[in-house]
């Protein structure tokens, strides 16, 4: 199978890439289940893309029934290095307006229900986490919208609290975020952070802002409709900088401390781990064997 560096998950109003040329769908297993959906493969300029729908193609999983290892896990068996996850969220900040894109570099997780690790069963690894997000790849993605729209407002930095959902924060826990200095919050990307690097990918999340969420005295709280209504214009501007940011990408590949994060990481001498569990977790553990 030809390898693959580049990744995207489209979330809620991304669910394809219509610039995606010589498309392959692939339908991968995997040592926790089946991903999302199949993935789509195919290029985006010179470069050579993995596509997958975070919630299926017809958004039927819910945030807490996406299987964010198998979707992962899935990614690095294509070799993906690179992964750019884009997402609906609400906004906790007056400055941070629907229709805006950001780029957080922190997250707060409020979720209960979310499995967020390859390992146990015999190896254990504790990675470092302080800061989630690969910096180098986020700069890269604010060139890229500073070249492909440049008419977007794009908050670079920020923190993103994710919640189980489906349903919206209440009024109590949106003013509760926004006292933390919380810049947005969503239901889906922390898992992701946390498994990418583990699986030793580059991540970023660009948020796609669709609301107020609820805490906002003016503007009516968050209803699907008007999310929906909001994604549709904003998952145009985003696909041009995925585009564009795939383009520099490809030209000039960035080094990242995510490509070795196993390497300290690692409590468990491999030799004494179970065999069963070294197999489970091949393509992550490869270059450690």
């Amino acid at each position: 199978m030809e390898q693959i560096d580049f990744g995207i998950i489209g979330g809620s109003g991304l669910y394809r890439m219509a610039e995606l040329q010589d498309i392959e769908e692939i339908t991968l297993d995997t040592p926790f289940g089946p991903p999302s959906d199949a993935l789509i493969t195919g290029r985006l300029g010179r470069a050579r893309v993995a596509f997958l729908a975070r919630h299926g193609r017809h958004h039927s999983l819910l945030p807490d029934e996406v299987p964010y290892r198998a979707n992962i896990h899935a990614l690095k068996q294509l070799g993906v290095r690179y992964l750019i996850s884009v997402s609906a969220v609400g906004s906790l900040q007056e400055a941070i307006r629907p229709l805006d894109m950001v780029l957080p570099d922190q997250f707060i997780d409020r979720t209960h229900r979310r499995e967020q690790t390859f390992f146990g069963q015999g190896i254990v690894a504790h990675i470092a986490f302080a800061k989630p997000v690969c910096t180098a790849l986020a700069d890269l993605i604010a060139t890229a919208a500073a070249q492909a729209a440049p008419e977007v407002r794009l908050h670079r930095g920020g923190t993103y609290v994710c919640i189980d959902g489906p349903a919206f924060s209440t009024y109590a826990e949106s003013q509760l975020f926004r006292s933390w200095q919380a810049s947005v919050v969503g239901m889906t990307n922390l898992p992701e952070a946390k498994l990418a690097r583990e699986a030793e990918i580059a991540y970023a999340t660009l948020a796609l802002v669709t609301d107020y969420d609820c805490w906002h005295p003016t503007h009516e709280s968050v209803t699907v409709e008007s999310a929906i209504a909001n994604l549709g214009r904003n998952a145009a501007n985003a696909q041009r900088v995925i585009y564009r940011a795939i383009e520099l990408l490809a030209d000039a590949p960035l080094a990242s401390a995510a490509h070795d994060a196993l390497r300290t990481a690692l409590v468990t001498p491999l030799a004494d781990a179970p065999a069963q569990t070294k197999a489970r977790l091949a393509a992550l553990l490869a270059k450690y064997e």
